[in-house]
Protein backbone atom coordinates (compact mmCIF):
# COMPACT_ATOMS: atom_id res chain seq x y z
CA UNK A 1 0.00 0.00 0.00
CA UNK A 2 1.21 3.50 -0.33
CA UNK A 3 1.27 6.01 2.73
CA UNK A 4 -1.70 7.79 1.76
CA UNK A 5 -3.58 4.65 1.21
CA UNK A 6 -2.17 2.95 4.96
CA UNK A 7 -3.06 6.21 6.69
CA UNK A 8 -6.42 5.98 5.08
CA UNK A 9 -7.53 2.22 5.99
CA UNK A 10 -5.27 2.17 9.02
CA UNK A 11 -3.27 -0.40 7.80
CA UNK A 12 -0.81 -1.37 10.38
CA UNK A 13 -1.11 -5.19 10.94
CA UNK A 14 -1.01 -6.44 14.41
CA UNK A 15 2.01 -8.73 15.15
CA UNK A 16 0.98 -12.37 15.83
CA UNK A 17 2.91 -12.22 19.17
CA UNK A 18 1.26 -9.48 20.13
CA UNK A 19 -2.49 -11.32 19.30
CA UNK A 20 -1.85 -14.17 21.10
CA UNK A 21 -0.38 -12.22 24.20
CA UNK A 22 -4.00 -10.81 23.97
CA UNK A 23 -6.08 -13.60 23.49
CA UNK A 24 -3.96 -15.27 26.35
CA UNK A 25 -4.94 -12.26 28.59
CA UNK A 26 -8.47 -12.68 27.68
CA UNK A 27 -8.24 -16.55 28.46
CA UNK A 28 -7.07 -15.42 31.61
CA UNK A 29 -10.20 -13.51 32.40
CA UNK A 30 -12.27 -16.54 31.93
CA UNK A 31 -13.95 -15.35 28.90
CA UNK A 32 -16.12 -18.29 27.12
CA UNK A 33 -16.93 -16.90 23.81
CA UNK A 34 -19.27 -18.83 21.88
CA UNK A 35 -18.97 -16.32 18.51
CA UNK A 36 -15.89 -14.27 17.76
CA UNK A 37 -15.71 -11.33 15.66
CA UNK A 38 -12.85 -9.00 14.03
CA UNK A 39 -14.51 -6.00 12.49
CA UNK A 40 -11.48 -4.59 10.42
CA UNK A 41 -9.56 -7.62 10.53
CA UNK A 42 -6.60 -6.95 7.58
CA UNK A 43 -4.50 -10.31 7.12
CA UNK A 44 -7.02 -11.69 10.30
CA UNK A 45 -3.96 -12.24 13.05
CA UNK A 46 -6.50 -11.51 15.41
CA UNK A 47 -9.35 -14.17 14.75
CA UNK A 48 -6.97 -16.80 13.72
CA UNK A 49 -5.68 -16.82 17.58
CA UNK A 50 -8.77 -16.06 18.96
CA UNK A 51 -9.46 -19.43 17.44
CA UNK A 52 -7.05 -20.75 18.50
CA UNK A 53 -7.33 -19.44 22.27
CA UNK A 54 -10.95 -20.60 22.47
CA UNK A 55 -12.53 -23.69 21.49
CA UNK A 56 -16.10 -22.56 22.98
CA UNK A 57 -16.64 -20.66 20.10
CA UNK A 58 -18.51 -22.35 16.94
CA UNK A 59 -18.67 -19.16 15.04
CA UNK A 60 -15.89 -16.83 13.27
CA UNK A 61 -16.60 -13.98 11.44
CA UNK A 62 -13.81 -11.39 10.09
CA UNK A 63 -14.71 -8.37 7.77
CA UNK A 64 -12.47 -6.17 6.29
CA UNK A 65 -12.51 -3.33 3.13
CA UNK A 66 -9.30 -4.54 1.53
CA UNK A 67 -11.00 -7.59 -0.67
CA UNK A 68 -6.90 -8.94 -1.30
CA UNK A 69 -7.18 -9.15 2.61
CA UNK A 70 -10.29 -10.69 2.98
CA UNK A 71 -8.52 -13.37 0.47
CA UNK A 72 -5.79 -13.98 2.41
CA UNK A 73 -7.21 -14.63 5.28
CA UNK A 74 -9.81 -17.10 4.20
CA UNK A 75 -7.36 -19.13 2.66
CA UNK A 76 -5.51 -19.08 5.82
CA UNK A 77 -8.35 -20.75 7.54
CA UNK A 78 -8.47 -23.14 5.00
CA UNK A 79 -5.34 -24.51 5.23
CA UNK A 80 -5.37 -24.76 8.81
CA UNK A 81 -8.84 -26.68 8.28
CA UNK A 82 -10.85 -24.49 10.37
CA UNK A 83 -14.30 -23.22 9.77
CA UNK A 84 -14.38 -18.90 9.62
CA UNK A 85 -16.70 -16.53 7.55
CA UNK A 86 -14.69 -14.16 6.10
CA UNK A 87 -16.47 -11.29 4.81
CA UNK A 88 -15.57 -8.03 2.36
CA UNK A 89 -17.28 -4.67 4.30
CA UNK A 90 -17.03 -1.21 5.03
CA UNK A 91 -16.76 -1.01 9.12
CA UNK A 92 -19.04 2.49 8.69
CA UNK A 93 -21.51 1.58 5.98
CA UNK A 94 -22.09 -1.86 7.84
CA UNK A 95 -25.16 -2.58 10.09
CA UNK A 96 -23.15 -4.11 13.00
CA UNK A 97 -26.23 -4.14 15.99
CA UNK A 98 -27.76 -6.39 12.69
CA UNK A 99 -24.95 -8.05 11.83
CA UNK A 100 -23.69 -9.23 15.54
CA UNK A 101 -27.38 -9.95 16.55
CA UNK A 102 -27.19 -13.11 14.24
CA UNK A 103 -24.80 -14.59 16.58
CA UNK A 104 -25.04 -17.04 19.36
CA UNK A 105 -23.54 -15.06 22.60
CA UNK A 106 -21.71 -14.64 24.22
CA UNK A 107 -19.95 -12.46 22.23
CA UNK A 108 -16.54 -11.25 21.77
CA UNK A 109 -15.46 -8.57 19.28
CA UNK A 110 -11.65 -7.97 18.75
CA UNK A 111 -9.54 -6.23 17.14
CA UNK A 112 -6.62 -3.37 16.17
CA UNK A 113 -9.07 -0.19 14.67
CA UNK A 114 -7.14 2.44 12.28
CA UNK A 115 -5.47 4.82 15.27
CA UNK A 116 -5.77 7.58 13.10
CA UNK A 117 -7.19 11.25 13.86
CA UNK A 118 -9.99 12.40 11.30
CA UNK A 119 -8.17 15.63 11.17
CA UNK A 120 -5.40 13.79 9.31
CA UNK A 121 -7.23 12.01 7.03
CA UNK A 122 -9.01 15.26 5.77
CA UNK A 123 -5.11 16.77 5.26
CA UNK A 124 -4.90 13.79 2.42
CA UNK A 125 -8.39 13.71 1.47
CA UNK A 126 -9.28 10.43 2.08
CA UNK A 127 -12.73 9.45 3.10
CA UNK A 128 -12.69 6.21 5.42
CA UNK A 129 -14.54 8.07 7.81
CA UNK A 130 -17.77 7.85 9.55
CA UNK A 131 -20.52 10.53 9.22
CA UNK A 132 -19.63 13.54 10.72
CA UNK A 133 -22.04 14.90 13.80
CA UNK A 134 -21.22 17.13 17.09
CA UNK A 135 -21.95 14.36 18.76
CA UNK A 136 -20.48 15.47 22.12
CA UNK A 137 -22.17 19.31 21.62
CA UNK A 138 -18.91 21.11 21.56
CA UNK A 139 -19.04 24.79 21.23
CA UNK A 140 -17.46 26.78 18.48
CA UNK A 141 -14.48 27.90 19.68
CA UNK A 142 -13.78 24.52 20.60
CA UNK A 143 -14.52 23.35 17.81
CA UNK A 144 -12.14 25.82 16.30
CA UNK A 145 -9.66 25.38 18.45
CA UNK A 146 -8.89 21.45 17.66
CA UNK A 147 -11.04 20.21 20.48
CA UNK A 148 -13.36 18.77 17.75
CA UNK A 149 -10.99 16.42 16.40
CA UNK A 150 -11.42 13.07 17.11
CA UNK A 151 -9.82 9.35 16.56
CA UNK A 152 -11.37 7.03 14.11
CA UNK A 153 -10.77 4.11 16.26
CA UNK A 154 -12.85 5.85 19.20
CA UNK A 155 -16.09 6.32 16.69
CA UNK A 156 -15.08 2.46 16.34
CA UNK A 157 -15.30 1.04 19.66
CA UNK A 158 -18.09 3.43 20.65
CA UNK A 159 -20.29 1.92 17.59
CA UNK A 160 -19.63 -1.70 18.43
CA UNK A 161 -20.36 -1.22 22.29
CA UNK A 162 -23.59 0.47 21.12
CA UNK A 163 -23.90 -2.59 18.92
CA UNK A 164 -23.57 -4.67 21.52
CA UNK A 165 -25.57 -3.31 24.43
CA UNK A 166 -28.36 -5.75 24.46
CA UNK A 167 -26.21 -8.72 24.18
CA UNK A 168 -23.64 -10.45 26.42
CA UNK A 169 -20.45 -9.31 25.13
CA UNK A 170 -16.63 -8.48 25.29
CA UNK A 171 -15.10 -5.68 23.09
CA UNK A 172 -11.34 -6.10 23.29
CA UNK A 173 -9.22 -3.73 21.23
CA UNK A 174 -5.81 -2.09 21.26
CA UNK A 175 -6.37 1.53 20.79
CA UNK A 176 -4.58 4.70 22.13
CA UNK A 177 -5.23 5.06 26.14
CA UNK A 178 -6.75 8.48 25.57
CA UNK A 179 -8.87 6.54 23.56
CA UNK A 180 -9.48 4.08 25.78
CA UNK A 181 -10.85 6.57 28.31
CA UNK A 182 -13.03 8.33 25.79
CA UNK A 183 -14.79 5.42 25.21
CA UNK A 184 -15.42 3.92 28.90
CA UNK A 185 -16.60 7.80 28.99
CA UNK A 186 -19.17 7.87 27.12
CA UNK A 187 -20.49 4.01 27.39
CA UNK A 188 -20.92 5.53 31.31
CA UNK A 189 -22.38 8.48 30.41
CA UNK A 190 -25.54 6.70 28.40
CA UNK A 191 -25.22 3.96 31.31
CA UNK A 192 -24.67 0.94 29.07
CA UNK A 193 -24.51 -2.51 30.94
CA UNK A 194 -20.69 -2.67 31.74
CA UNK A 195 -19.80 -5.39 34.51
CA UNK A 196 -16.18 -5.08 34.12
CA UNK A 197 -13.60 -3.08 32.17
CA UNK A 198 -9.62 -3.04 32.18
CA UNK A 199 -6.90 -1.36 30.84
CA UNK A 200 -3.71 -3.23 30.26
CA UNK A 201 -0.74 -1.36 28.82
CA UNK A 202 1.39 -2.28 25.46
CA UNK A 203 4.35 -0.93 24.37
CA UNK A 204 3.08 0.71 20.91
CA UNK A 205 6.65 1.61 19.99
CA UNK A 206 7.96 -1.92 20.23
CA UNK A 207 4.57 -3.17 18.63
CA UNK A 208 4.07 -0.83 16.16
CA UNK A 209 6.95 1.65 15.85
CA UNK A 210 4.62 4.73 17.43
CA UNK A 211 5.33 6.49 20.02
CA UNK A 212 1.91 6.89 21.70
CA UNK A 213 0.76 6.09 24.99
CA UNK A 214 -1.48 2.42 24.22
CA UNK A 215 -3.12 -0.56 25.57
CA UNK A 216 -5.55 -3.15 25.52
CA UNK A 217 -9.50 -1.80 26.14
CA UNK A 218 -11.47 -4.48 27.54
CA UNK A 219 -15.31 -3.92 28.10
CA UNK A 220 -17.92 -6.81 29.42
CA UNK A 221 -21.49 -6.08 28.73
CA UNK A 222 -23.77 -7.80 30.17
CA UNK A 223 -27.54 -6.17 31.32
CA UNK A 224 -28.22 -9.23 33.87
CA UNK A 225 -24.90 -8.52 35.88
CA UNK A 226 -24.18 -5.92 38.50
CA UNK A 227 -22.45 -2.82 36.61
CA UNK A 228 -19.28 -0.87 37.36
CA UNK A 229 -17.93 2.61 37.14
CA UNK A 230 -14.62 1.50 37.65
CA UNK A 231 -11.82 0.55 35.04
CA UNK A 232 -8.85 -1.67 35.96
CA UNK A 233 -5.67 -0.38 34.72
CA UNK A 234 -2.71 -2.45 34.36
CA UNK A 235 0.87 -1.65 33.83
CA UNK A 236 0.93 -4.74 30.26
CA UNK A 237 -0.57 -7.89 29.11
CA UNK A 238 1.35 -9.60 31.65
CA UNK A 239 0.58 -7.79 34.84
CA UNK A 240 -0.84 -9.74 38.22
CA UNK A 241 -1.16 -6.65 40.26
CA UNK A 242 -3.39 -4.14 39.90
CA UNK A 243 -1.61 -0.54 39.05
CA UNK A 244 -4.92 1.54 40.11
CA UNK A 245 -8.61 2.33 38.96
CA UNK A 246 -9.92 4.99 37.06
CA UNK A 247 -13.70 5.53 37.46
CA UNK A 248 -16.49 7.43 36.67
CA UNK A 249 -17.25 10.00 38.85
CA UNK A 250 -19.66 13.60 38.87
CA UNK A 251 -20.53 12.64 34.93
CA UNK A 252 -16.15 12.50 34.39
CA UNK A 253 -13.75 9.67 34.04
CA UNK A 254 -11.23 10.03 37.12
CA UNK A 255 -7.44 9.17 36.83
CA UNK A 256 -7.61 7.68 40.29
CA UNK A 257 -11.24 6.73 41.58
CA UNK A 258 -9.54 6.04 45.54
CA UNK A 259 -8.34 9.48 45.65
CA UNK A 260 -11.19 11.18 43.58
CA UNK A 261 -13.19 9.34 46.19
CA UNK A 262 -11.26 10.30 49.55
CA UNK A 263 -11.19 14.23 48.03
CA UNK A 264 -14.49 14.61 46.00
CA UNK A 265 -15.28 17.93 48.53
CA UNK A 266 -12.61 19.91 47.52
CA UNK A 267 -12.41 18.99 43.62
CA UNK A 268 -16.04 20.92 43.24
CA UNK A 269 -14.47 24.03 42.13
CA UNK A 270 -11.70 26.37 42.67
CA UNK A 271 -12.35 29.85 44.42
CA UNK A 272 -10.74 32.05 41.31
CA UNK A 273 -10.55 31.50 38.06
CA UNK A 274 -7.09 29.75 36.68
CA UNK A 275 -5.98 31.11 33.19
CA UNK A 276 -3.70 30.31 30.31
CA UNK A 277 -0.60 32.18 29.30
CA UNK A 278 -0.61 34.40 26.04
CA UNK A 279 -1.42 32.43 22.64
CA UNK A 280 -0.03 34.27 19.73
CA UNK A 281 0.47 30.92 17.04
CA UNK A 282 3.97 33.09 15.99
CA UNK A 283 6.94 32.42 18.05
CA UNK A 284 9.86 34.23 15.89
CA UNK A 285 7.96 37.40 15.76
CA UNK A 286 6.41 37.65 19.28
CA UNK A 287 8.94 35.95 20.95
CA UNK A 288 12.47 37.84 21.73
CA UNK A 289 15.45 37.19 23.41
CA UNK A 290 18.09 39.43 25.12
CA UNK A 291 17.75 41.84 27.67
CA UNK A 292 17.25 45.71 27.73
CA UNK A 293 19.66 46.81 25.38
CA UNK A 294 19.85 44.37 22.62
CA UNK A 295 16.26 42.02 21.86
CA UNK A 296 16.18 39.50 18.77
CA UNK A 297 13.26 37.87 17.10
CA UNK A 298 13.26 34.47 16.06
CA UNK A 299 14.65 35.25 12.95
CA UNK A 300 17.91 36.89 14.36
CA UNK A 301 16.76 40.55 13.62
CA UNK A 302 17.52 43.05 16.10
CA UNK A 303 14.63 44.69 17.63
CA UNK A 304 13.75 48.09 19.12
CA UNK A 305 9.91 48.24 20.73
CA UNK A 306 8.58 50.71 23.43
CA UNK A 307 8.87 49.38 26.34
CA UNK A 308 4.79 49.13 27.34
CA UNK A 309 4.84 46.66 24.92
CA UNK A 310 7.61 44.11 25.83
CA UNK A 311 7.22 42.10 28.90
CA UNK A 312 9.43 39.25 30.55
CA UNK A 313 8.32 35.64 29.61
CA UNK A 314 8.27 32.36 30.96
CA UNK A 315 7.49 29.10 29.07
CA UNK A 316 6.89 25.96 30.53
CA UNK A 317 10.77 25.25 30.90
CA UNK A 318 11.23 28.10 32.84
CA UNK A 319 8.60 27.71 35.32
CA UNK A 320 9.68 23.89 36.17
CA UNK A 321 13.01 24.92 36.42
CA UNK A 322 11.78 26.89 39.06
CA UNK A 323 14.28 29.44 38.64
CA UNK A 324 12.00 31.88 36.62
CA UNK A 325 14.21 35.54 36.88
CA UNK A 326 17.22 34.35 34.93
CA UNK A 327 15.09 34.36 31.68
CA UNK A 328 16.06 36.03 29.03
CA UNK A 329 12.50 35.41 27.39
CA UNK A 330 10.61 38.77 26.38
CA UNK A 331 6.95 38.71 24.99
CA UNK A 332 5.85 41.26 22.41
CA UNK A 333 2.24 41.94 23.87
CA UNK A 334 0.61 44.29 21.27
CA UNK A 335 -3.05 44.05 23.61
CA UNK A 336 -4.13 44.33 27.05
CA UNK A 337 -7.76 42.74 26.27
CA UNK A 338 -8.89 40.58 23.97
CA UNK A 339 -9.80 42.27 21.02
CA UNK A 340 -8.74 45.51 21.77
CA UNK A 341 -8.16 47.78 19.45
CA UNK A 342 -4.40 47.69 18.35
CA UNK A 343 -4.45 50.88 15.62
CA UNK A 344 -3.80 52.70 18.46
CA UNK A 345 -0.36 51.36 18.95
CA UNK A 346 0.78 53.58 15.25
CA UNK A 347 0.60 56.84 17.64
CA UNK A 348 1.65 55.01 20.95
CA UNK A 349 4.14 53.03 20.07
CA UNK A 350 5.42 53.80 16.72
CA UNK A 351 8.37 51.78 16.51
CA UNK A 352 6.24 49.03 17.60
CA UNK A 353 3.69 49.30 14.76
CA UNK A 354 6.42 49.53 12.11
CA UNK A 355 8.02 45.99 13.84
CA UNK A 356 3.71 44.52 14.12
CA UNK A 357 3.70 46.37 10.01
CA UNK A 358 7.09 44.50 8.65
CA UNK A 359 5.67 40.78 9.97
CA UNK A 360 2.25 41.67 9.38
CA UNK A 361 2.03 38.85 6.61
CA UNK A 362 3.37 36.00 8.65
CA UNK A 363 0.80 37.44 11.51
CA UNK A 364 -1.94 36.97 9.07
CA UNK A 365 -1.05 33.78 7.83
CA UNK A 366 -1.55 32.43 11.42
CA UNK A 367 -4.03 29.24 10.42
CA UNK A 368 -5.88 29.08 14.13
CA UNK A 369 -9.37 30.38 12.74
CA UNK A 370 -9.87 32.12 16.12
CA UNK A 371 -8.31 35.38 14.42
CA UNK A 372 -10.19 35.66 11.74
CA UNK A 373 -12.29 38.87 12.52
CA UNK A 374 -10.15 39.95 14.88
CA UNK A 375 -8.11 43.41 14.89
CA UNK A 376 -4.94 43.04 13.12
CA UNK A 377 -1.98 41.47 15.24
CA UNK A 378 -4.53 40.00 18.09
CA UNK A 379 -3.87 37.48 20.52
CA UNK A 380 -5.58 35.44 23.04
CA UNK A 381 -5.49 34.82 26.74
CA UNK A 382 -4.70 38.26 27.73
CA UNK A 383 -6.43 40.43 30.28
CA UNK A 384 -5.93 42.51 33.83
CA UNK A 385 -5.05 39.25 35.20
CA UNK A 386 -2.03 38.86 32.67
CA UNK A 387 -0.65 42.25 34.45
CA UNK A 388 -0.75 41.26 37.87
CA UNK A 389 2.62 41.21 39.67
CA UNK A 390 2.34 38.56 41.59
CA UNK A 391 1.41 34.99 40.33
CA UNK A 392 1.12 31.41 40.78
CA UNK A 393 2.07 28.88 37.93
CA UNK A 394 2.40 25.48 36.47
CA UNK A 395 3.65 24.04 33.13
CA UNK A 396 0.06 22.08 31.59
CA UNK A 397 3.21 20.31 29.37
CA UNK A 398 5.53 18.52 31.95
CA UNK A 399 4.58 15.18 33.83
CA UNK A 400 4.74 16.69 37.05
CA UNK A 401 2.20 18.99 39.14
CA UNK A 402 4.76 21.54 40.68
CA UNK A 403 3.35 25.15 41.34
CA UNK A 404 6.38 27.71 41.09
CA UNK A 405 5.45 31.48 42.50
CA UNK A 406 6.20 33.78 40.11
CA UNK A 407 6.83 37.96 40.94
CA UNK A 408 7.97 40.71 38.84
CA UNK A 409 11.17 41.38 36.77
CA UNK A 410 13.08 44.16 35.46
CA UNK A 411 10.15 46.60 37.46
CA UNK A 412 7.39 44.34 35.29
CA UNK A 413 5.12 41.69 35.45
CA UNK A 414 5.92 38.27 34.31
CA UNK A 415 3.97 37.02 31.25
CA UNK A 416 3.63 32.74 30.02
CA UNK A 417 3.13 31.33 26.96
CA UNK A 418 0.01 29.18 26.43
CA UNK A 419 1.27 26.11 27.42
CA UNK A 420 1.48 27.05 31.45
CA UNK A 421 -1.35 28.11 33.46
CA UNK A 422 -1.04 30.61 36.64
CA UNK A 423 -3.11 32.36 39.04
CA UNK A 424 -3.55 35.63 39.65
CA UNK A 425 -2.26 36.79 43.36
CA UNK A 426 -2.92 39.97 45.52
CA UNK A 427 1.03 39.86 46.71
CA UNK A 428 3.86 37.60 47.25
CA UNK A 429 3.02 36.56 50.24
CA UNK A 430 -0.58 35.52 48.93
CA UNK A 431 1.09 33.56 46.40
CA UNK A 432 3.42 31.81 48.85
CA UNK A 433 0.90 30.27 50.87
CA UNK A 434 -1.20 29.19 47.97
CA UNK A 435 1.71 27.61 45.74
CA UNK A 436 2.99 25.76 49.45
CA UNK A 437 -0.70 24.41 49.76
CA UNK A 438 -0.70 23.16 46.21
CA UNK A 439 2.65 21.85 46.52
CA UNK A 440 1.33 19.86 50.14
CA UNK A 441 0.65 16.20 49.67
CA UNK A 442 -2.95 17.00 50.16
CA UNK A 443 -3.11 18.64 47.02
CA UNK A 444 -1.40 16.62 44.88
CA UNK A 445 -3.39 13.58 45.91
CA UNK A 446 -6.41 15.58 44.74
CA UNK A 447 -4.96 16.89 41.35
CA UNK A 448 -3.53 12.74 40.61
CA UNK A 449 -6.83 11.73 40.84
CA UNK A 450 -7.95 13.90 38.04
CA UNK A 451 -4.43 14.20 35.78
CA UNK A 452 -4.06 11.40 32.90
CA UNK A 453 -0.10 11.81 32.49
CA UNK A 454 -0.47 10.20 28.91
CA UNK A 455 -2.42 13.13 27.43
CA UNK A 456 -0.64 15.60 25.23
CA UNK A 457 -1.20 18.52 27.73
CA UNK A 458 -1.87 16.85 31.16
CA UNK A 459 -2.34 19.99 33.29
CA UNK A 460 -5.10 22.13 32.08
CA UNK A 461 -7.31 25.22 33.34
CA UNK A 462 -10.28 22.97 32.95
CA UNK A 463 -8.30 20.62 35.75
CA UNK A 464 -6.95 23.13 37.66
CA UNK A 465 -10.41 25.01 38.20
CA UNK A 466 -11.84 22.17 39.89
CA UNK A 467 -9.49 22.36 42.89
CA UNK A 468 -10.95 24.52 46.16
CA UNK A 469 -7.08 25.65 47.03
CA UNK A 470 -8.83 27.44 49.99
CA UNK A 471 -10.60 24.57 51.81
CA UNK A 472 -7.29 22.55 51.31
CA UNK A 473 -5.51 24.97 52.99
CA UNK A 474 -7.49 24.00 56.35
CA UNK A 475 -5.78 21.87 58.82
CA UNK A 476 -9.05 19.04 58.22
CA UNK A 477 -7.84 18.55 54.94
CA UNK A 478 -4.07 17.26 55.43
CA UNK A 479 -3.08 14.41 54.13
CA UNK A 480 -2.26 11.86 56.66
Amino acid sequence: MSSKERITFGDFQTPTSLAAETCDRLRRRCLRPASIVEPTCGIGNFLFEASRTFSTANSLLGADINQSYITQTADRFDDAGRSARIIQADFFRTDWAKTLAALPEPLLVVGNPPWVCNSRQGTIGAANLPTKANSNKMRGIDAMTGRSNFDISEWMISHLVEAVRDRVATIAMLCKTSVARRVLASAWKKDRPISRAAIYGIDSRAEFGVAVDACLLVIDLDSSAQRTLECSVYDDLSAKELAHSIGFRDARVTANAAYYDRWRSVLQGSPRPWRSGIKHDCAKVMELRGDATLLLNGYGEHVVLESDYVFPMLKSSGVVSNDPHTSDRWMLVPQRMVGENTGQIEERGPATWSYLQSHADRLKRRASSIYRGRPPFSVFGVGDYTFTPWKVAISGLYKQSRFTVVGPRAGKPVVFDDTCYFLPCANRSEAKRIASTLNDESAQQALSSLIFWDAKRPITAELLNRLDFEALGKDRYRAT
